[in-house]
């Protein structure tokens, strides 16, 4: 009796035979095959690939970041998926592209990477489409896909140029994996863009970490790369507010270790570019923590000899502080002054640039207080024996705002200024810088000739006392060289009567 109701029962199927008798009992819908695929009706399941949910391993798609959610064949197409299930095909893709490979080397996983690539291109379509809903483990498995990919640590710097970056003579540096690189920058843009996207859940992932990481990537040498993230570090400053003050406090501190530490960073510029709109959007009147970041962070910037890479960025930030607050004008030329190369002709150029552009938006209250430092040092530029510096400091006088204030404060800054007019009529070798000196001294002239002739006057004066001065500085000197010139001859002939007197002395005592 029990053996006929054992044999009954249904046999256990063996663990490699078991997809083979699901094809061949598919016509049966009630054989259980929980144990394999834990669902029913298996035969016609597996038969309609369109419709087949394949589970796969948890080392490839992680507890952590698919709990609750099914994980579909990655190779699937959109297309081929139901609405309910696009969203498990999402989070299958963007795992299935967590998987990092060595680029430099062509040839290496060439099939594996053209698949991540075309999978990746899939994700870029399937979000710009507007059909992904952005849950928790979306975005946790976007995110750890771009950690994944971009977060990385860049080689040694062994570059000519002590600044870092690319200068007029390097050519850049590209990075191999760019092909894949730039995908997930755009899946990742796309991302932060989204409309529908819940910031309050997605700042869980995309947090001060994540960020920090982001702002670490901006070292790299490639170019392409660099501005792909001054775009995606601006929109996450624009859409995680609760971040800005994170964002400006980890910026500021890359540039206090610019400056004051290595001189190497590849992407001040485009820090600087991002932070020109910024600056743009503060609120008035300024917070003491942005004056502080252009005291202590944008005015030292002057000081690196690669100040040329992010020059015109740095004076566009510097020139939006000013035009929030003119208050500012006098901290900002104290510090061009500070920081005022004495060597580097190429330097000066720049800041006589920048200075410009900050005298032309400069109150005449703010210009009273800097006049007498600023002039005394444009005076130096006027005569340097560099030609297109002093070309260029006496360009300035046809600037009419900076003109106009030079006018009605003329009898402090002519004084200051007359002299080396007068010393590059008489002195300098370039004959464009003695065209532009005879221009300004007329130019003055028509301004205020009496006040012309009275520094006329006193700078012959000047010489007077100069000639007078040297004149008595010669004679001295010569009475000095005559006096020398005495000792040394008695103290010539003490030597010989030194020596002659032990020679008699030698003498008697031989005798």
């Amino acid at each position: 009796m029990i053996k006929q109701i054992l044999s009954k029962l249904p046999k256990k199927l063996p663990k490699s035979d078991s997809s083979d008798s699901a094809k061949s009992d598919s016509g049966n819908s009630t054989t259980s095959f929980g144990n394999v695929f834990q669902c029913t009706n298996v035969g016609s399941t597996i038969s309609s690939k369109l419709n087949v949910v394949k589970r796969v391993s948890s080392v490839v798609f992680p507890a952590s970041v698919n709990s609750g959610v099914e994980a579909v064949d990655p190779s699937l197409s959109f297309k081929d998926v139901s609405n309910t299930q696009k969203q498990s095909l999402f989070i299958s893709k963007l795992n299935l592209c967590c998987k990092v490979y060595d680029m430099s080397d062509p040839d290496k996983n060439c099939s594996e990477q053209d698949v991540k690539r075309q999978t990746l291109l899939d994700l870029v379509d399937f979000v710009s489409s507007g059909s992904v809903k952005f849950t928790e483990p979306a975005i946790a498995a976007l995110c750890k896909m771009c950690a994944a990919n971009l977060f990385r640590v860049f080689p040694p710097k062994f570059r000519s140029s002590s600044g870092g970056g690319e200068t007029e003579d390097e050519e850049p540096m590209f990075d191999p994996a760019w092909s894949h690189l730039q995908v997930v920058y755009d899946l990742l843009l796309q991302f932060i863009n989204y409309n529908s996207l819940d910031v309050k859940l997605a700042k869980s992932h995309v947090d001060h970490a994540f960020v920090l990481r982001l702002l670490d990537l901006f070292d790299s040498e490639d170019p392409r790369e660099r501005d792909c993230l001054k775009t995606v570090l601006h929109r996450i400053y624009g859409k995680f507010m609760v971040h800005r003050p994170f964002i400006r406090k980890s910026v500021s501190n890359i540039i206090y270790r610019f400056v004051f530490e290595t001189e190497r960073h590849s992407g001040i510029a485009e820090l600087l570019e991002i932070f020109g709109s910024v600056i743009s959007g503060f609120a008035m009147p300024l917070k003491e923590e942005h004056k502080i970041f252009l005291w202590k962070a944008l005015i030292p910037l002057h000081k690196p000899k690669s100040i040329g890479i992010y020059h015109q960025q740095l004076t566009y930030c510097i020139v939006q502080f000013i035009d929030k607050d003119q208050r500012l004008v006098s901290s900002v030329i104290k510090g061009l002054l500070k920081y005022w190369p004495v060597t580097n002709s190429q330097k000066e150029l720049m800041f006589m640039s920048e200075l410009e552009e900050v005298l032309e938006m400069t109150s005449m209250d703010e210009f009273k207080k800097i006049m007498v430092p600023l002039f005394r040092r444009l005076a130096c530029c006027l005569t340097s024996s560099h030609y297109q510096v002093a070309e260029r400091a006496h360009l300035l006088w046809n600037n009419e705002h900076i003109l106009n204030l030079i006018t009605q404060n003329r009898q402090v800054i002519l004084p200051l200024v007359f002299s080396a007019l007068v010393h590059n009529s008489q002195n300098h070798w370039n004959q464009a810088v003695l065209n532009l000196t005879q221009n300004i001294r007329k130019m003055l002239s028509q301004m205020d000739e009496e006040l012309v002739l009275a520094c006329q006057r006193k700078i012959e004066e000047e010489d007077s006392k100069s000639s007078d001065v040297a004149e008595r500085r010669r004679i001295t000197w010569e009475r000095l060289e005559e006096a020398a010139t005495g000792v040394q001859s008695i103290s010539n002939g003490g030597d010989i009567l030194l020596q002659v007197k032990p020679t008699t002395a030698t003498c008697s005592v031989a005798c």
